[in-house]
């Protein structure tokens, strides 16, 4: 199996097409794989039945075609995505071994209904119970990148929301001390923040180094750009999920196709209400990508990459074969007029909200 370099800064080492992860000595590749997609049925925000020969089969690939990060959480599946990581790179020697990055304070609790949403909750207690957990699964000695999933509210997690508040929240400034504390003990190289809101960001700089932020990022949801240019002000980098907006920027996805209803996506607005507009704005990429050579996928995927201040964006596969459509996007480059032309498209679908360019 041909594997990737991980290419820390502190060698020298750097692969091609990879970026200076903010301060952290790390440099990432441009696309890393995310596990969401993987994490198998009956649990809330599945994405519906998965094989779990395909998905580790589906790892492998992604490093052999030169990946060299994978962001996983052990919110996805209530630990299954992150056991398939342990599995699929078990036999990886550290050398090519890829950068691990997961995440904390989404938690099921003892007794919980695997079906019903998670709890934001970023106890002391909890968090390191979730480290320990995660570092099992994993089978390392320490993560690359710890991450907070959500913010702590002491409420349940519904996406775009929350509902039901259950506890008072753990103050901000007390769970990113003790995020610092893990670094320091040597149990993760950097720490990072995900969902955070600018405010957030500051509060949290001022008690220890936001080494990373995860934002979501695509050509229809580009809310986040004030967290990506604080992140650029800081030296932090950034990784953008949801870069291909849950599929549908992939260029295959259509208006007729019906998804399942244990598919979060079958609920999601950006599947129903706003289907029409972002469909659009995937035709008035295909030219671009035709021009290029390329598939939808990777315009939009490189779209994101070229926004100033994001280091990389997280992509899923549920199988091997999806992978090829998208590696590309870790070296395509896009043109001025290119990025003027997908601005222009943006505005004339009226596809998502945010900025159409930095």
């Amino acid at each position: 199996m041909t594997t990737t370099a991980r290419g820390d800064s502190s060698t020298g080492g750097a692969v091609e097409s990879t970026r200076p992860f903010g301060d952290t000595g790390m440099n990432i590749t441009r696309l890393g794989l995310g596990t969401w997609v993987i994490a198998g049925p009956g649990w809330e925000y599945s994405w519906g039945a998965t094989d779990d020969a395909e998905s580790i089969a589906a790892i492998r690939h992604a490093v052999n075609s030169g990946l060299n990060w994978i962001d996983t959480a052990p919110a996805y599946g209530l630990g299954h995505a992150e056991t398939l990581v342990g599995r699929a790179l078990a036999d990886l020697p550290e050398a090519d071994r890829p950068y691990l990055f997961t995440k904390t304070g989404l938690i099921w609790e003892e007794g919980d209904d695997r079906s019903g949403p998670p709890r934001r909750i970023m106890r002391p207690e909890t968090i390191r119970a979730e480290l320990e957990s995660s570092l099992r699964r994993l089978r390392v000695d320490h993560i690359d990148l710890y991450q907070v999933h959500w913010p702590d509210t002491g409420a349940v997690f519904v996406y775009g929301g929350e509902g039901e508040n259950l506890a008072e929240p753990t103050p901000l400034e007390e769970y990113w001390q003790l995020m610092a504390d893990f670094k320091k003990e040597g149990k993760v190289r950097a720490i990072g923040l995900s969902n955070h809101s600018v405010a957030e960001l500051d509060r949290a700089e001022a008690v220890a180094h936001v080494d990373a932020i995860q934002p979501p990022f695509s050509a229809v949801n580009r809310t986040s750009a004030p967290e990506i240019a604080w992140a650029k002000a800081h030296s932090t980098g950034v990784i953008a999920y949801s870069p291909l907006q849950s599929g549908l920027l992939t260029g295959a996805f259509t208006a007729d196709r019906e998804l399942t209803a244990d598919d979060w996506r079958s609920a999601s607005p950006d599947f129903t209400t706003g289907l029409p507009a972002n469909l659009a704005l995937v035709d008035a990429l295909r030219p671009i990508a035709a021009r290029h050579g390329v598939t939808v996928a990777e315009v939009a995927l490189t779209w994101v990459n070229s926004w100033p201040g994001i280091t990389g964006a997280i992509v899923g596969a549920r199988n091997a074969g999806q992978i090829d459509g998208w590696t590309g996007g870790l070296t395509l480059e896009l043109t001025p007029a290119d990025l003027a032309e997908i601005a222009t498209a943006i505005t004339a679908t009226g596809a998502g909200t945010g900025p159409t360019h930095a």
